[in-house]
């Protein structure tokens, strides 16, 4: 397919980079800057740290994350949008090279906040209760909540793979909001689509992003 430019020369390749960081932090305005080297659009290559341009960037690519996402959840009829992937896509495409981003940490840190979040239900009784915002909140529920957030913190920290979403994960299961196997298992597969995203975004950038393990240094 030949360039827009009628060369048929294919859009220039980009060497993975670390990015530099931005005027308001992050890597966004190196992966802006990826993106216009990579498809030619100078717009993009001379505005890339630009408040303006990147809060564009961040609007668009948030709208594309969770609608992908929308449209799986339409056509299968299961739960692959909650809260907490919305704070996920913010770091793997804000913030690409924190450890926190990689897909290992992703992977894991939500992992463990399903399990823990699981766990305290059934310490506290919970696994056929209503959910929380659907009724009063009771003592089992405060503890399973606290449990839940406790476990989740510890095991990211003892495991080395902390992600903060996670936290918001154990609760949206502590609290009875998804809770049964297969919602459990559609999270999952929702965290991984995510990833798989980031991951073919942020290589498109160039942007040196791991295939699973943060990198060293």
């Amino acid at each position: 397919m030949s360039s827009g430019d009628g060369s048929g020369a294919a859009p220039e390749a980009v060497t993975p980079k670390a990015p530099r960081s931005g005027p308001i932090g992050g890597d966004i305005a190196a992966i802006i800057e990826g993106f216009g080297t990579r498809f030619r659009i100078p717009v993009l290559t001379s505005r890339h740290s630009q408040t303006s341009v990147m809060g564009f960037f961040a609007l668009v690519n948030g709208v594309i994350s969770i609608a992908l996402m929308s449209v799986a959840a339409v056509v299968s009829g299961q739960a692959f949008i909650f809260p907490s992937l919305g704070p996920t896509a913010f770091l793997l495409f804000y913030t690409p090279t924190l450890p926190a981003a990689s897909p290992r940490n992703t992977i894991f840190g939500h992992a463990i906040g399903i399990a823990a979040g699981y766990l305290a239900l059934v310490i506290f009784g919970l696994t056929e209760a209503a959910p929380a915002l659907a009724t009063e909140v009771t003592w089992a529920r405060v503890g399973a909540a606290a449990v839940s957030l406790g476990l989740t913190s510890g095991f990211m920290v003892w495991l080395k793979v902390p992600h903060p979403p996670a936290g918001a994960t154990t609760l949206i299961v502590s609290l009875g909001i998804l809770k049964t196997p297969a919602e459990l298992t559609v999270l999952m597969v929702a965290v991984v689509l995510m990833v798989g995203q980031g991951l073919v975004i942020n290589r498109l950038a160039g942007i040196d992003y791991p295939t699973w393990a943060p990198k060293l240094g």
